[in-house]
C-alpha cells in the first residue's frame, strides 16, 4: 500500500436478537462484552418483529448481510420451522433460540439447556452427575433443558406439572435418551414430588412473572438443595424466597441467560467467551437497580 492510501475498512459481522417485545433485552450488552473479550468483530442489535412478520424480518436481515440471530419470545417455534437444519438439542427441544446463516442454508440451534447446565455446574458449583433433580413445569422452557441435563447423567429427573398429561408427554419424549444416559425419568402431577430433599430443583414455570409459586411439597427442599428459578430480576423471585425460607440455596436465571448467549456466540464464531465476568457486571447492574 502506497503512502496516502487508506486501509480498507473491515466491516463487523452483523447479529441481532429478534423478538416482540425486545427493547428490554440484555443480549446487545452481553454480546458487546463478548466481542471485546474475544476480539471478534461483531455488531449486535435488537430487531423488533411484528407478531405476524417474523419470517419476513429474518429474511430481510439475512439479505442485508446478517450472519445470525438470537430468537426470543414469541418466535422460537417459528424459528424451528424456518431452519433448514437443526442441531440435536434443537430437534429435541422443538424450539430454536439461535439461527446461523450459512452458505447451505439456515442452521437452527437451542442453547438454553446448555446455558442452564453450565450455570448450575460452573457458576454455582452444583454437580448434576448422580444428582436427584426435580423439574417443575412441562412447557417449552422445560422441554428445552431436559436433554442437556440428561447428558450430565443425573441419577433421577422427576418432571412435575400442574396438568399431569403434559409431564407424561415430556417423559415419553425423552425416555429413550434417559435410558441411554442411565437416568431414571419419572413424574406427573404435583403428587409425584418425593417428600424428601432433592439435590437440584429447577423452576421452569412462568409463575415468578406473576409472583405465583408452583405447587410443590415443601419437604422437597433441604439444606443441600439448589433451588434454581429460570426467571430473574432486580429482587429475588417469589420461588427463590420460598426456597430460602425452607433452608435451600436459591439462584435465579441470570447466569443461564449469559451462558446460553456465550454458547450462541460459539455457534456463530467458533470462539467461546467467558461468561463469568459478564455475569458479574450484570449482577452489579441489577444490584444498583434494587438499591
Amino acid at each position: 500500500m502506497s503512502a496516502g492510501e487508506s486501509k480498507p475498512v473491515v466491516r463487523a459481522d452483523r447479529y441481532a436478537v429478534v423478538g416482540n417485545p425486545v427493547a428490554h433485552s440484555k443480549s446487545p450488552y452481553i454480546h458487546a462484552q463478548f466481542a471485546l473479550q474475544t476480539g471478534e468483530r461483531v455488531e449486535y442489535d435488537r430487531l423488533l418483529a411484528p407478531l405476524d412478520g417474523f419470517v419476513e424480518h429474518v429474511q430481510a436481515f439475512h439479505a442485508a448481510g446478517g450472519r445470525g440471530l438470537n430468537v426470543t419470545v414469541p418466535f422460537k417455534l417459528e424459528a424451528h420451522a424456518l431452519a433448514h437444519k437443526l442441531s440435536p438439542r434443537a430437534a429435541a427441544a422443538g424450539a430454536v433460540n439461535t439461527l446461523r446463516f450459512d452458505a447451505d442454508g439456515i442452521f437452527g440451534d437451542n442453547t438454553d439447556g446448555f446455558g442452564l447446565v453450565r450455570d448450575i455446574e460452573v457458576n454455582l458449583g452444583a454437580a448434576l452427575e448422580g444428582a436427584r433433580v426435580l423439574l417443575l413445569g412441562a412447557g417449552g422452557a422445560a422441554r428445552g433443558v431436559v436433554l442437556p441435563m440428561l447428558e450430565r447423567r443425573p441419577r433421577e429427573i422427576t418432571i412435575v406439572n400442574r396438568t399431569a398429561p403434559k409431564a407424561h408427554a415430556l417423559i415419553e419424549q425423552f425416555e429413550g435418551a434417559a435410558g441411554e444416559f442411565g437416568c431414571l425419568l419419572n413424574g406427573g402431577g404435583p403428587h409425584a414430588v418425593d417428600p424428601n430433599p432433592y439435590d437440584v430443583i429447577v423452576n421452569a414455570t412462568a409463575g415468578s412473572l406473576d409472583a405465583a409459586l408452583p405447587e410443590c411439597d415443601e419437604h422437597a427442599f433441604g439444606a443441600r438443595t439448589l433451588a434454581y428459578d429460570m426467571m430473574y430480576g432486580a429482587q429475588h423471585t417469589v420461588f427463590m424466597r420460598h426456597a430460602e425460607a425452607l433452608g435451600a440455596r436459591a439462584a435465579d436465571g441470570l447466569g443461564m441467560l449469559v451462558e446460553q448467549a456465550a454458547e450462541s456466540f460459539f455457534v456463530w464464531r467458533g470462539v467461546r467467551p467467558e461468561g463469568a465476568p459478564v455475569l458479574a457486571a450484570l449482577r452489579a447492574q441489577l444490584a444498583a437497580q434494587a438499591a
